[in-house]
């Protein structure tokens, strides 16, 4: 595992609520007007784009061969390499029909299977609204919305059993050779904590339930498993903001493997003393399982001293992990809007 292709391995859950007031608006308008009125036939303004264009200007910005933007600018506003990006637009074409480019009744051609996947991808590198897009795409907001749903959830079917699973046995090797070697900490499998994600327009019936007295604001936590390549194998997301970590544990699936008994071999070895389980290290507030490392809270003698600096000092990892995450991927550091807006 190596840390350049570690961002192909990052999967996260987005879920987002779309409302339909404009309906519910219509409907109304509908309801209350006269005999007279109601006979004449309401139509929707249409708006010509010139999607097409938007498209040529897009593939002369990035994807044809002299193209105006190329390498380190590429990598930049996309957040990966532009072979990466272009084999994950060919998956999620094959893979979800609303990607694939079709045509209206009048043989219009809609849009292209790059700007839909830019435009989803944009909105998660900026964290910014659906109807931003509308004047270098020339895309609307619902369009830019669904193509955010739909890239999110497919990437999530087709990459996740491959990228988000747990650790095999020749994983668990590698990740134990690592940190023995960098760290001192033979047997450790990587970094257990929690992400609060902040939610703003959150409905005012779940604010007690999403809101901690530490945030003062709702929130949604994402715990996660990160080893030292930013792999995050285990993700957890959607617990109310008003739990600490020990009840997001409670409800994460994280050790049920071992439970059902498919959990892979990771015993190791110190001292000629055998351990049937690695651990992962976690901050004060988790219990004192046989599967978490704390550290020590007042250390006083030199050696908890010194095994507190390394045991901070690896626990690092899914600290970086959450930073590189916001870093690169906006939408996670500005607070969570709701996508209807």
């Amino acid at each position: 595992m190596s840390s350049s292709s570690s961002y192909e391995e990052f999967q996260v859950i987005f879920y987002a609520a779309i409302t339909c007031a404009q309906m519910v608006e219509q409907t109304y308008d509908v309801l209350c007007n006269n005999a007279a009125e109601s006979s004449q036939r309401r139509t929707r303004r249409y708006i010509f784009t010139n999607r097409e264009e938007a498209n040529q200007r897009l593939v002369q910005d990035y994807f044809q061969k002299n193209a105006t933007y190329q390498g380190y600018y590429f990598h930049r506003r996309f957040r990966m390499f532009k072979r990466l990006y272009e084999r994950i637009v060919e998956d999620v074409t094959r893979e979800c029909s609303f990607f694939q480019q079709r045509y209206d009744a009048r043989g219009t051609p809609g849009f292209t299977p790059l700007q839909k996947c830019t435009a989803a991808l944009r909105q998660l590198a900026y964290g910014i609204l659906s109807n931003a897009l509308d004047e270098s795409f020339r895309m609307s907001a619902r369009t830019a919305r669904d193509s955010l749903h739909y890239f999110c959830k497919t990437v999530i079917q087709f990459y996740g059993p491959k990228y988000l699973r747990k650790p095999t046995r020749n994983d668990i090797l590698q990740l134990q050779a690592h940190h023995a070697s960098v760290h001192g900490l033979p047997g450790m499998l990587g970094s257990l904590d929690c992400l609060h994600w902040a939610w703003e327009n959150f409905p005012t019936s779940y604010r007690g339930q999403f809101t901690h007295g530490d945030h003062g604001y709702p929130t949604v936590i994402l715990e996660a498993v990160a080893s030292q390549d930013l792999w995050i194998w285990h993700a957890f997301f959607g617990s109310p903001g008003s739990i600490n970590d020990i009840n997001v544990l409670n409800r994460s699936p994280i050790f049920n493997n071992i439970y059902d008994g498919f959990a892979p071999d990771s015993s190791f070895e110190v001292h000629g003393t055998p351990y049937k389980y690695g651990y992962y290290l976690v901050d004060g507030i988790y219990p004192e399982y046989v599967v978490f490392v704390n550290s020590f809270t007042c250390p006083h003698d030199s050696r908890r001293k010194k095994f507190k600096r390394a045991q901070e000092r690896a626990r690092k990892d899914v600290e970086r992990a959450f930073g590189a995450l916001k870093k690169r991927w906006f939408i996670l550091k500005k607070a969570a809007i709701n996508l209807g807006e």
